[in-house]
């Protein structure tokens, strides 16, 4: 009885979940949309002069006027894990052949452990989230098939055929992102398969640090 509960409950959870599955790198929503993520450098606008403020605001301008698709930016604030600096910390200290460096390195770590646990040290990741609507006829369980009843194998055979169509319009788009945000001195990646469900498990799971390992 409890078992079934919670399977209920997770069906449930997962209902809000707008995301059907992640493939090749890109995720595939449940109403057929596809969006492609980049992860971005930041930029310490607040360092810069005057003028440089001023151009970088016109050469954003002019990249957001010169977009012909939407484009989300994301922001991920999460509380920063010291846990595998002070892993390398420890491995330093205990391979120190000089006693005096290896208190310095102890009292170091400890000094860090203390401080980041009374402290909310934040990191903040950026993101631009980039999407692809393909045309209403072809999206998974299309207008036809739901005015005639066509279900099932068809709409996925259909689905995968036209994945790889789909996929390079979004690598165009991402294109024209990456080299927009260049020309103010963002940096872009695109996140992997490996990437995306970790970026996904942490943000439906704040409270967890690790993410699930991927089973091939």
């Amino acid at each position: 009885m409890a078992t079934s509960t919670q399977d209920n409950k997770a069906r449930a959870t997962q209902d809000f979940v707008p995301v059907e599955e992640i493939r090749d790198g890109v995720v595939v929503m449940k109403d057929g949309g596809l969006r492609l993520v980049l992860i971005a450098s930041s930029l310490n606008f607040a360092l810069k002069s005057e003028e440089e403020q001023t151009a970088l605001l016109l050469q954003y301008q002019n990249f957001l006027n010169s977009l012909e698709f939407h484009l989300q930016i994301f922001v991920q604030s999460r509380k920063l894990d010291i846990r595998p600096y002070l892993t390398i910390l420890e491995g330093l200290e205990k391979n120190q052949l000089n006693d005096l460096i290896k208190i310095q390195t102890r009292e170091y770590i400890e000094f860090i452990r203390a401080f980041t646990e009374s402290t909310n040290i934040m990191a903040k990741t950026f993101f631009a989230v980039i999407p692809y609507e393909p045309p209403v006829l072809e999206k998974r369980g299309g207008l036809l098939s739901r005015l005639f009843g066509k279900k099932g194998s068809q709409d996925k055979v259909t689905s995968v055929a036209k994945f790889e169509e789909y996929r390079s319009q979004l690598e165009q788009r991402a294109s024209v992102v990456a080299q927009g945000l260049s020309r103010l001195g963002i940096r872009v990646v695109q996140l992997g398969t490996e990437e995306l469900v970790e970026l996904f498990f942490k943000i439906f799971n704040p409270g967890e640090i690790d993410a699930p390992q991927l089973r091939n």
